[in-house]
């Protein structure tokens, strides 16, 4: 029997969930779209992973979980997580784990990206940007199939480049608007793609980055690591090799993973639910307590008709589950 941590990660535009051995290697992965429905695609992706570990050639055992994400309470609930972490300190877990000594994490995902720091392995700094489209891969999605090119295929495209093309980045608007310019002058698809992976580097810098001491090594990860346009890009700009991990569009669950892992050393016996809350139902109320002048929104989930927790008040008094809820 070999023992095992359940890493999840529960995003606004996916869902992540990997299992690590006692060595760190990643036994599986997961990388699901969250689709507005983190309860429904939680509950496949526990499926889908009870459907993998059927199917290894040798027995293992879930030790611990931990998680993580937006949406890492909701996630904690309903598997019986035995760490919550934020994914700042997640991917720097995971990044570290990668890349020993790393000092800076570059992270784009589906609709936001992060810049993260670390010295002598502990987070110095960091910035996330919940706000700006341009340079997420939700962008560079919507510009891949207006091209018509395969997302896989777009990085590919800019290494083919011969010529530079100066790409308006700032926005995603306008960016998109001098792409169509930058076509009805008759460039090529390789130099203007390779135009716009330099643009969002620039933004990203500019911005999310601007005032950062960015240092080697530098580690890229987030789905929009896959770019190999944008990770050349990367090395342009600041001058350095830049390091893409194996696992890069799961680093968030794989570093929750590891955070468990290291936290079942002192805790003994997981709290873990097991796989099969997969057939569960779970359901979310919410109310607002008028006992304050906070007016809290409270949430509760239930398992069937169970209330398994609550969160979202302030003085929390509502974490006491034996309290009737004005909703319940």
């Amino acid at each position: 029997m070999k023992n095992v941590y359940l890493g999840i990660d529960v995003g606004s535009v996916s869902t992540n969930i990997v299992l690590v051995d006692e060595e760190n290697n990643v036994i599986d992965k997961l990388y699901i779209r969250t689709q507005g429905n983190p309860i429904k695609v939680l509950k496949e992706g526990i499926r889908k992973t009870r459907e993998a570990i059927f199917n290894l050639d040798y027995d293992i055992e879930i030790v611990g979980v931990g998680t993580t994400g937006s949406g890492r309470d909701l996630a904690s609930v309903m598997v019986g997580a035995d760490i919550v972490k934020n994914e700042i300190t997640a991917h720097a877990i995971a990044a570290l784990n990668y890349v020993p000594g790393a000092k800076t994490i570059l992270e784009i995902g589906g609709q936001d990206s992060k810049i993260i720091l670390l010295r002598n392995n502990v987070i110095s700094d960091f910035a996330m940007n919940t706000v700006c489209a341009a340079g997420t891969g939700s962008f560079l999605d919507r510009q891949a199939a207006r091209l018509d090119i395969p997302i896989e295929d777009f990085g590919e495209k800019a290494l083919n480049s011969t010529s530079e093309v100066r790409i308006a980045g700032r926005c995603a608007v306008f960016a998109e608007s001098d792409m169509i310019h930058k076509q009805q002058l008759g460039y090529s698809q390789e130099d203007i793609i390779n135009g716009l992976c330099e643009a969002l580097v620039r933004n990203y810098l500019n911005n999310l980055a601007k005032g950062k001491d960015i240092q080697s090594p530098v580690v890229f990860q987030g789905g929009v690591a896959a770019n190999v346009g944008i990770k050349r890009a990367f090395e342009k700009a600041l001058d350095t090799e830049v390091y893409v991990p194996e696992h890069h569009n799961v680093m968030g669950a794989l570093g929750a993973a590891l955070l468990a892992k290291k936290q079942m050393q002192q805790q003994g016996k997981s709290n873990f639910l097991g796989l099969d809350i997969a057939d569960n139902e779970f359901k979310v109320k919410g109310f607002e307590c008028s006992d304050c002048p906070n007016v809290c929104e409270v949430v509760g989930i239930y398992k069937e008709r169970d209330l398994s927790a609550r969160w979202g008040d302030k003085c929390g008094k509502w974490n006491d589950t034996t309290l009737e809820s004005p909703v319940d």
